[in-house]
């Protein structure tokens, strides 16, 4: 597809990122936007959390920051967008990773604020549900609701965290392992597989 509009048409990372909206308080209101599409360019988000640029590491962790903020999902793609245009990238699995976990106790109980590879902390719980996707080989993924579609892949370290703060709940009558925070249980898997494993 043709590359056209200020985005895709500029050459260099540093043009891309003079394209994008920066706003003072909080990600941009990218939900809002729905911008004629200009086309793909060259980036990849990396399973492991890395950028890339024309299959060059994004360096700048500034850079990664202000591209992360204006990311939209729309079914199975991913888009950069501004008001007035959007282009296309390739995401491996997830956008973010969560790579710090903090355990505090509120007023309703246990709470686990979770630290993203872009800096932004994401307390689970209501409206920021964690799920645990079967691996073919066994095992299970996690990951935790950022913001709109988006979701931060939770690292192996900290999966054996939320495993070390886990817990059985009856649901629908059945034994579930999951993990509570913000008041809300997240099922892992049936206790029984668990319990084979432990």
């Amino acid at each position: 597809m043709a590359k056209t509009g200020q985005l895709a048409g500029m050459g260099g990372l540093e043009g891309l990122a003079v394209a994008l909206p920066r706003e003072n308080r909080g990600p941009p209101p990218v939900e809002k936007w729905n911008p004629p599409f200009c086309g793909d360019i060259d980036m990849r988000i990396a399973a492991d959390g890395t950028w890339f640029y024309q299959k060059t590491p994004i360096g700048r962790p500034a850079l990664v920051k202000l591209f992360a903020s204006v990311l939209k999902r729309e079914g199975q793609k991913y888009f950069l967008v501004t008001p007035v245009e959007k282009v296309g990238l390739i995401v491996e699995e997830a956008p973010f990773l969560a790579v710090e976990l903090k355990v505090e106790q509120g007023p309703g109980g246990q709470v686990l604020k979770f630290r993203t590879n872009v800096d932004d902390w994401v307390e689970a719980g209501p409206g920021h549900g964690l799920r645990f996707e079967p691996e073919p080989t066994g095992g299970l993924k996690p990951f935790l609701h950022v913001r709109r579609d988006l979701w931060a892949k939770v690292t192996r370290t900290l999966f054996y965290d939320l495993v070390e703060l886990g817990e059985e709940r009856s649901i629908g009558g059945k034994a579930m392992f999951g993990v509570v925070s913000g008041g809300e249980f997240f099922a892992m898997a049936d206790a029984s597989v668990v319990r084979e494993f432990a």
